[in-house]
């Protein structure tokens, strides 16, 4: 390969079935627009079932591998083979380790860890037992990190939690689970490694606008995925809670470093929170490979703190790099 630094492929493993899987085909060639523009000789790889395309990177001696693998061929579950193999065929690529993908998969795992550290979650159940019946809960897939199959009407009462948990598996091929649902406002936290340490970019709120009284505040599959859909112009993005509310910041910069040294992230991760209306916060996911497309709010934080699109990804690629040479 030809480039003046060195070789770093990107990886997908997405289909162009869904749109959130699209969106990933369309990071992966932003990311290697970047990568270009910052002298780099890079391919967009898109992978199969049998991850064949990793093993054929070996005698190319990438530099390092660009890893936006999140699911393969749409299923969350298989994400973790990817850092698995890179690991055994001692690939260096992008973001957190083997461990953190296997810790953070399930979402109900997640809460199981989160809890036993002591840091806020809403409270949940895997049945819908022991919910409370007239209290607003959530119907979440267990695996899934895109809101897949997620809705206005995946807000139900505790007392129908059961019902939903059992529909929406039968329907959607893949277990859910039901949390309490925080009515409040919405947070995403985007931590990034640097010459530093680990730093929390600014901040990034939703704001909820256009929905009807009484329905749920949610940042729904429509929301992210679907253009020109009430739920994804009524979400718009904003910034400035650490100068407006900062006590507010620093409780949910806390809370994100402290869920990045639980679960050993690396690189760049995400936690998104909500915060209910006397202020406390609850983590909702932890996302250790969060969009990073030119349009994502991951982006906008970076942004935000003054970092262009292209500087983003070039210090993803600088801490990758120097945590490499500190092993060697």
């Amino acid at each position: 390969m030809a480039g003046t630094a060195g070789f770093i492929p990107v990886l997908h493993a997405a289909t162009e079935s869904r749109p959130d899987e699209l969106d990933t085909i369309a990071a992966a060639k932003a990311v290697a627009g970047a990568l270009v523009r910052l002298g780099f000789a890079t391919e967009v790889i898109g992978l199969d079932h049998d991850l064949a395309g990793i093993d054929a990177l070996l005698p190319r001696r990438p530099l390092l591998v660009f890893n936006l693998v999140d699911a393969v061929g749409g299923d969350c579950r298989l994400a973790p083979m990817v850092p698995a193999r890179l690991d055994a065929l001692g690939l260096p690529y992008t973001g957190a380790g083997t461990t953190a993908w296997l810790d953070t998969l399930s979402k109900i795992g997640t809460k199981l860890k989160l809890e036993r550290a002591g840091l806020p979650t809403p409270e949940w159940s895997a049945d819908g037992s022991g919910l409370r019946a007239d209290a607003r809960v959530i119907v979440k897939p267990v695996w899934e990190h895109g809101s897949l199959g997620i809705g206005p009407d995946s807000v139900v009462l505790g007392a129908d939690a059961a019902r939903a948990i059992a529909e929406r598996t039968l329907r959607w091929d893949t277990e859910h689970f039901a949390e309490t649902y925080i009515d409040g406002r919405e947070f995403a936290a985007a931590m990034m490694e640097g010459p530093e340490g680990v730093e929390v970019l600014p901040i990034r709120e939703t704001v909820f606008q256009g929905f009807d009284d009484g329905e749920p505040l949610i940042t729904d599959y429509d929301a992210k995925w679907t253009p020109g859909s009430q739920p994804f112009i009524g979400t718009p993005r904003r910034f400035g809670i650490e100068r407006e509310e900062p006590e507010l910041a620093a409780e949910l910069t806390r809370i994100s470093l402290a869920c990045w040294d639980l679960f050993r992230l690396g690189g760049y991760a995400r936690v998104d929170f909500r915060v209910d209306p006397v202020g406390a916060p609850f983590i909702l996911e932890v996302n250790m490979n969060p969009c990073i497309s030119d349009d994502a709010g991951f982006a906008a934080s970076a942004v935000e703190a003054g970092l262009s699109y292209d500087e983003m990804i070039g210090r993803i690629v600088d801490d990758s790099l120097g945590r490499l040479q500190a092993i060697a």
